[in-house]
């Protein structure tokens, strides 16, 4: 199953899916930009982005092994943690000027934790993450992105402006209309794009200048109008979990005939389904309404369980989805307890839900195979 256009962006788009530094990313650098690496979709971006720096989502992507961060972490971890780790202990993230992170989980706060002590990045920082989404919960953002915004200001001798974070708010809310405009194509009967295509665009966007990505993608979506939809397929899927940066793995279920039309990752709707209101006059207090309480959080927001389930819904609905599968990281907890929960939701209403465990590095597809096709079967399509 592929996509029926011949893009140069999307050829582009499927590079910086595939490799750590993109072509536009070097030509960022090479023109003496800066890059900071952000841990989790809960990140600020904007505040990177008003500070004349392209805001990158930290990935495993290249990695051989944990051989090294395995001296510093345990094998029953999450495997992105533990590739990701190894990558800065190599050198592979040498080329960014910083680093920030949340206290997501205890297996992401573990590679800060190792980081600051032993790779040598010049910017590392850690924010506290709420885990609740609450008024009390946005205020206390609000304080985390002060920090980050003057700790940053510090390093690089630099004034972030109100000014300068609008003009960001603007940008990157440009990208969320744009990814969300790819997605309406998917609601098609003949969707123009592959899920595993559409997982390489909303990579490519948290690893570029936003400004030239919005260029491009504007130029996908021009070229993909008249293409010719996607027909042969047996069932429309919807993928659920949290990181999910490897195409690969949508292509694996795609070759058995599983068309991935929407999603809910942490590299998908979680990151654009909703806007930074622009009309809030304080910015700061607007990105944290945004990260805390207006975009869908991940499991590991308390509480906000049934507006996660509602916009699965939604999407089931909107999206014509047969079937969902369920990513998961090996000794992801909180996403273990998330797919029980849509699991025991769904499946009385008919809509098959099946869970697939994985390690970061795609491997073992011989087995997933087996499992999407007897998945598909049980369709009966």
């Amino acid at each position: 199953m592929e996509t029926k256009v011949k893009s140069k962006a999307l050829q582009q788009f499927q590079e910086a899916a595939e490799t750590l530094v993109n072509p536009e990313l070097k030509k960022w650098m090479e023109q003496g930009g800066k890059v900071m690496a952000l841990f989790c979709s809960c990140g600020p971006e904007e505040i990177i982005t008003a500070a004349g720096m392209v805001p990158f989502r930290a990935r495993g992507t290249g990695s051989t092994g944990t051989e090294l961060a395995d001296a510093y972490m345990a094998s029953i971890i999450c495997s992105f943690t533990r590739h990701s780790l190894n990558m800065g202990l190599r050198g592979d993230y040498d080329f960014i000027e910083g680093a920030v992170w949340l206290n997501t989980c205890d297996h992401c706060r573990r590679i800060y934790d190792n980081w600051k002590r032993k790779v040598d990045t010049p910017f590392v920082h850690i924010m506290s993450l709420p885990k609740k989404t609450e008024k009390p919960q946005v205020a206390w953002y609000r304080d985390e992105l002060v920090i980050l915004k003057e700790a940053v200001e510090k390093h690089l001798g630099i004034t972030i402006t109100d000014d300068k974070l609008r003009e960001a708010i603007k940008t990157h809310n440009e990208t969320r209309r744009l990814l969300k405009q790819l997605y309406e194509l998917r609601k098609r009967d003949n969707p123009p794009i592959t899920g595993a295509d559409a997982l390489a665009v909303v990579v490519a966007s948290t690893a570029m200048p936003r400004e030239r990505f919005n260029e491009m993608l504007k130029e996908l979506l021009q070229d993909l109008k008249e293409v010719e939809g996607i027909k042969d397929y047996r069932a429309r899927l919807m993928i659920t979990g949290g990181i999910l940066d490897d195409p690969n793995y949508i292509k694996v279920i795609e070759d058995q005939g599983g068309l991935v039309v929407t999603d809910m990752l942490c590299f998908g709707t979680r990151i654009f389904w909703n806007d930074v209101d622009e009309k809030i006059g304080d910015p700061l207090q607007a990105l944290a309404q945004y990260y805390i309480a207006d975009r869908y959080s991940c499991p590991r927001m308390f509480q906000d369980y049934p507006r996660r389930a509602a916009l699965v819904r939604d999407m089931i609905r909107d999206f014509k989805v047969d079937a969902i599968i369920g990513e998961r990281l090996l000794f992801c907890d909180i996403w273990t307890v998330e797919h029980y929960q849509l699991g025991k939701e769904f499946r009385p209403e008919g809509i098959p839900y099946m869970q697939l465990d994985r390690e970061y590095i795609l491997g073992g597809i011989g087995q997933m195979k087996t499992r999407v096709q007897a998945f598909l079967e049980t369709l009966g399509r």
